[in-house]
């Protein structure tokens, strides 16, 4: 009997290996979590307050490790995943099926739909457009491997205005604004 399926290798068409794409900013690839190597780092990042306000991962090691092993013990509909640029891990992603996720109740989801979340890491890569270019990135490799997804979408909270920014600057537009357990969300998406 064959190995099991890696994580985003079924429900996200083998995201681990979409590879390296340029950007602007430099050559930047996609690379699954490892949290024996990554933990620590991942940690450092939800800790920071510009972080932990919007993402609610604050504290001790073991509160990441769990957010972590949720998706990487699940079903692959949530992949966790660094991403790195030049090579130097930066930003934290979460790809996942967004049309077999709860978000699908609160908004007119299709199937397919394929959903992001971000966070840079290191300040220094804040503010500076990195997110953008990024997040066009992103979208671009979900269309280019995941042909049955029409739309790319994300649920920013509403009140993380360079967030909702950057989003619209990577081509996404707001689809509408949606009342989350945990946050009022602009539902951006990207189309094909």
């Amino acid at each position: 009997m064959p190995p099991p399926p890696a994580p985003g290798e079924e429900l996200l068409d083998g995201l681990p290996g979409w590879g390296a794409t340029a950007t602007r900013v430099g050559m930047f690839r996609l690379v699954p979590v490892v949290p024996e190597r990554d933990l620590a780092l991942l940690t450092g990042w939800m800790n920071d307050p510009e972080v932990a306000e919007f993402w609610e991962l604050d504290g001790p090691a073991e509160r990441t490790e769990a957010h972590l092993r949720a998706q990487l013990d699940g079903d692959g509909r949530s992949v966790p995943v660094l991403g790195t640029l030049d090579g130097r891990p930066m930003s934290y992603w979460e790809v996942y099926r967004a049309d077999l996720d709860p978000i699908a109740r609160h908004y007119p989801s299709r199937p397919h739909d394929t959903g992001v979340h971000l966070l840079l890491g290191p300040a220094a890569d804040r503010g500076r457009g990195t997110g953008a270019a990024l997040l066009r990135a992103v979208a671009e490799l979900v269309l280019a491997h995941r042909p049955r997804c029409g739309r790319v979408v994300a649920e920013p909270d509403v009140r993380n205005v360079r967030s909702v920014a950057a989003f619209h600057r990577a081509g996404f537009r707001t689809l509408q604004e949606a009342e989350l357990p945990d946050k009022r969300a602009a539902i951006v998406v990207r189309d094909r």
